[in-house]
Parts: C-alpha cells; sequence; structure tokens
C-alpha cells in the first residue's frame, strides 16, 4: 500500500479537493513566473494597470489555494492516523490471545509505535510534497508555452533520470525493509536490556555476551541498512541537482546555438527551471521519510492480515449470569508448550465441573498445563476439542465475549491500571476505600475520580492492588493465578484464611493456582494436573477445619 493508497482510503473527497486546489495554485506560481519574465523584458515604470492587477489576483489565488490545499491534506492526514492507531488497538485486542503470543509483544510495539510514526512523518510532508508537484508542474506547462520542443528535450531527461532512480529508490526501499526486519529483534533485545537489568548485572559473562552477540549484532545490522539505503538517497539527491543544473546550462549555452531563441524565450527556461529546482530537490529529500512509510505501512498490512485472519467477535454483550450452577469443560483439549523443554504437550481431554460457592485449587509442576487450563476456563483460548458448557448453555464464538465477563482474573503477569476502568458503581470510590483499609493499602493509596494516586510500589502491594479491581468488578467467578507467592507472610495467611472465604461466601466460585500446599485444607476440591493430564481430583469433606487438614495431608502424601 502507498501513502497516497492510504490517505484515499481516509477520504478520497479531501484528497481530490486537496489535489485541485495545489494543481490551481501551481499553475498560479507558474503564471507568476511569466508575468515577472514579461515586465523584466518591458518597461517597469509603463506596466499595464491589468498587469498589475493580474500579478496581485495571481499571488492571492497561489496563496489562496496553496493554503487550502495544505489545511485539507492536514486534516486528512490527522485523522488518518488518528483512525491507524485506533484500527491497530482494536485489531489487536479483538485478536485470539494464542496467535498475539506467537506474533510476540516486540513485533506488536514495533508496529504500533515505529511503524505508525513513520507514517505519521510521511503524512506530515504530504501538503508539502502536494505543493511542490504543483509547482514543479506549473512551471511545465509554462515551459510547454514557450517551446513544445524545449519541454519534449526536458521530459527525455526527465524520463532518464527515473530509470535511474527507479533501480536506486528499489536498493534503497530493500535496505530500509531489512533494517525494518532488524527492527523487531532490537526492539526485543531493548525488552532485555529494561526487563533483565537485574539478571544482567549479576552475570558479568552474560552481560558481555548479551551486548556484544546480540545487541550490538542486531544494532549493527540495523545501522548498516540504514546507512547503505539512505546513501542510495543522497545519491538520488545529488544526481537530480546536477540534471537541474545541466538543463539549465543547456538552456544558456546550448539551446541559443540549436535554435532561434529569443530573450524574453531564455529568460523564462532560465526561470522556471531555476524556480523548480528547490521543490524537486525538496521531494527528492523527502525520498527517505515517504519510502520508510512504504515499508512501515506494508508491516502493517501484514500485521492486519494475520489479526483479521483470527479475529473475533467483538459485538456489546448481553448482562452476566449471577445465579448460575455449573460450569462444565466437556472432553477439552489443547496443545500447548511447555517451560521444560521445546516439545509440544496436549492439554486433556479433561472434564471439570465448577460450581458457585466453592474453593478449588489447581495445582502441578511447571509445564503441567495450569496456567492453559486458566486461560481455557476464561475463555481466553479456544478448546481444540471438547466443549464448555455455562449454565447449560454451550459456549461457542457467538458468546464467548459474553462468556468471559463472568470471570475476575488476577493472571501470575497481570497488568495493573492506573484507573478503575469499566467499572459504574455510583458507589465505587467508597467501595474501593473500604477495600483498601481491608488490603492495608490504605495508607499508600487513594483514589480520587476512579484514579489510583499511584502505582508505584512493590510487586506484592500492586498484586494487592489487582486484586481490589478484581474485588470491584464483583463477578461470578474467580481465578487467582500464583496471586500469593509475593506476599508476605501475614498477609499470605489473610488471603487465604480470610480474603477466599469471604468470596466463596458471596457465592462465588473459586479457582487458585498456588503451591502454597498448606492451606489446601482450606478449599473445597483440589485438582492435580500433570503433563496436561487430570492426575488427581479430591473433594475435602465439609467439617472442622483440623479434620480438613489432615485429609489434605493424607492427599499430598498419596501424591
Amino acid at each position: 500500500m502507498s501513502l497516497f493508497q492510504f490517505l484515499l482510503q481516509s477520504s478520497w473527497r479531501l484528497v481530490a479537493i486537496a489535489t485541485l486546489t495545489g494543481i490551481i495554485s501551481g499553475g498560479s506560481s507558474a503564471a507568476i513566473i511569466a508575468v515577472i519574465n514579461y515586465v523584466t523584458e518591458h518597461d517597469f515604470n509603463n506596466s499595464p494597470l491589468y498587469i498589475v492587477l493580474g500579478f496581485i489576483g495571481l499571488v492571492l489565488l497561489s496563496l489562496i489555494t496553496n493554503f487550502i490545499s495544505q489545511l485539507t491534506l492536514i486534516q486528512l492526514a490527522q485523522q488518518a492516523i488518528f483512525d491507524l492507531r485506533l484500527r491497530l488497538a482494536q485489531r489487536i485486542l479483538a485478536a485470539d490471545l494464542p496467535q498475539l503470543e506467537s506474533l510476540g509483544a516486540a513485533r506488536l510495539l514495533a508496529t504500533l509505535t515505529d511503524d505508525v510514526q513513520a507514517v505519521s512523518d510521511a503524512v506530515r510532508l504530504i501538503p508539502f510534497i502536494f505543493v511542490d508537484l504543483a509547482i514543479a508542474g506549473g512551471c511545465f506547462i509554462y515551459i510547454t508555452f514557450l517551446s513544445w520542443q524545449v519541454t519534449v528535450l526536458a521530459l527525455i531527461m526527465l524520463v532518464v533520470c527515473l530509470l535511474i532512480y527507479r533501480n536506486l529508490l528499489r536498493r534503497a526501499r530493500t535496505k530500509l525493509a531489512l533494517a525494518r526486519e532488524e527492527q523487531d529483534s532490537l526492539y526485543q533485545h531493548f525488552r532485555a536490556v529494561t526487563d533483565g537489568t537485574k539478571e544482567l548485572k549479576l552475570h558479568y559473562q552474560r552481560r558481555q555476551a548479551f551486548l556484544q552477540e546480540d545487541l550490538w549484532q542486531t544494532a549493527e545490522a540495523y545501522r548498516r541498512y540504514n546507512v547503505e539505503g539512505l546513501s542510495m538517497f543522497a545519491i538520488i539527491s545529488n544526481w537530480g541537482k546536477m540534471m537541474f543544473f545541466f538543463m539549465i546550462g543547456l538552456a544558456l549555452f546550448i539551446l541559443p546555438e540549436v535554435m532561434a531563441v529569443s530573450p524574453t524565450m531564455l529568460s523564462g527556461y532560465i526561470l522556471s527551471f531555476t524556480y523548480m529546482v528547490g521543490p524537486i530537490d525538496s521531494l527528492i529529500n523527502r525520498l527517505p521519510v515517504i519510502s520508510r512509510s512504504g515499508v512501515a505501512l506494508e508491516k502493517i498490512q501484514s500485521l492486519n492480515l494475520m489479526l483479521n485472519d483470527r479475529a473475533e467477535k467483538t459485538t456489546p454483550p448481553p448482562a452476566t449470569l449471577h445465579n448460575w450452577q455449573t460450569l462444565q469443560l466437556k472432553r477439552v483439549t489443547h496443545t500447548y508448550g511447555s517451560d521444560r523443554d521445546d516439545r509440544r504437550f496436549i492439554l486433556g481431554p479433561l472434564d471439570l465441573n465448577l460450581h458457585p460457592g466453592e474453593i478449588v485449587f489447581l495445582v502441578g509442576g511447571n509445564g503441567s498445563g495450569k496456567s492453559t487450563l486458566a486461560k481455557i476456563i476464561t475463555g481466553l483460548y479456544i478448546p481444540e476439542n471438547g466443549e464448555i458448557w455455562f449454565d447449560n448453555i454451550p459456549i461457542t464464538d457467538s458468546n464467548r465475549e459474553w462468556y468471559r465477563q463472568h470471570f475476575s482474573v488476577v493472571f501470575a503477569d497481570f497488568f495493573l491500571f492506573a484507573r478503575l476502568l469499566g467499572l459504574q458503581d455510583p458507589n465505587l470510590e467508597q467501595q474501593a476505600t473500604k477495600r483498601l483499609r481491608q488490603l492495608q493499602l490504605d495508607h499508600k493509596v487513594t483514589i480520587e475520580a476512579g484514579t489510583l494516586s499511584t502505582t508505584a510500589l512493590s510487586q506484592g502491594q500492586r498484586k494487592r492492588l489487582a486484586l481490589l479491581t478484581a474485588y470491584l468488578e464483583d463477578r461470578p467467578v474467580y481465578l487467582f493465578d500464583e496471586w500469593a507467592s509475593d506476599q508476605d507472610p501475614v498477609f499470605k495467611d489473610l488471603f487465604y484464611r480470610e480474603l477466599l472465604p469471604q468470596l466463596r461466601d458471596r457465592g462465588k466460585a473459586i479457582i487458585v493456582i498456588s503451591h502454597d500446599d498448606h492451606y489446601f485444607h482450606l478449599g473445597d476440591r483440589l485438582i492435580k494436573l500433570d503433563y496436561g493430564q487430570l492426575e488427581y481430583e479430591r473433594s475435602m469433606p465439609y467439617q472442622d477445619l483440623s479434620s480438613r487438614e489432615n485429609d489434605a495431608n493424607k492427599i499430598l502424601d498419596d501424591w
């Protein structure tokens, strides 16, 4: 997709208005050159009034149409970039989670930042490019008026220039495309710099190997491709200037020898070619930005095609069910990768029932499938086989968005929003303040107009804020993925012995992924996964906690 096509898709009417006014502006500029050329060949002091008025009129017409063209294109360009950013964000959020995970955060971030910025930079130049093209076109029209033979000669030279340009532009664009490919890898390394700072500081050899073998090589390739591509654009720029100076020299020294040229005609050629040097030079100097935008648009279009291929329906869902009876997984399977090695494992087939008012502990080793099962239960992963039924309603593509609204989740790799988004309760701040006291954060965080005063806290405290959001959502099913792993012993005990039972007493179904085995007796059921298979499921009988603890210990001994 070219930049011009991108703008046409946004609004062909505005592009047409900008093009028409640009042409008028360029034609007026050419006419101004003609008036200047005419006056210089005649008596300055005796110019007819209509010449003076014509000059003033042409200047005003050129300025007004130039302004209209630029203003129209500025509005069009900024609206196009605005729409592009929103569409990209919407398509990313509409894509299914496994595809986003396969694309990787580095590529998505590079597209959302650098690619969109490259298009934005080029779009910002479009008004000036249109004006420069209009001026150059107007000057060619005036040259044609003076002599069609000279125009034919200029066009021949222009064709030769374009043929050379085409080859250089293709090679330069190829280098810029290679540089853009390296940029995805560069973003991955930058994430390693920010996210892996502690690990790199603690291991000198690892840090040096990362800097020299990973970051340096990728940055060097990115630099080399950019230098090679931009160098070709420098050649193109100087070649264009040389051709225009050659045309001026041809008009000055060769043209009078081969044909009869009046002084008026000769000065008209010189004025036109000299006037064209600036706009043409400006156009050539902007070619690198335009080429980068072309590469960026291709990356954006490629990403859009992949995202659209597996896009989910995003229609507003109906109201959630608060009086439900059962959530069933029937013979559900899903292929997933294990952290233990590069092999792929099959989760399931699994049969699982969840009910309101119970706490279910989901346990197992790393790579056993706990997190994958959690994403299937919450509707983030679509089972490859099997079915999910919620209160005798089969979950399909048409109602999966509705189904997800029944879950409040705090994942191990949670993201904490600074605002309490999407919560419409009029007593929201009062409830949030009450929960902050319960979570022992009221001395550090306040809430005003639905905004948290700070999120710059320890990981454990940030998880408490994520729990606060989950509380305020007040949904039928809660899932906590290793939530207590970053908490101190006192608050960990509070979480298992008070907070979870309180949610259960309110009729919530609670799934807890945990390794804290000395709290398992507080649950109603224990489910253990191993290599994607259900190894063990045991219901804890409803009796006193000491008996429950004994039962839990027996189960652990069996494991």
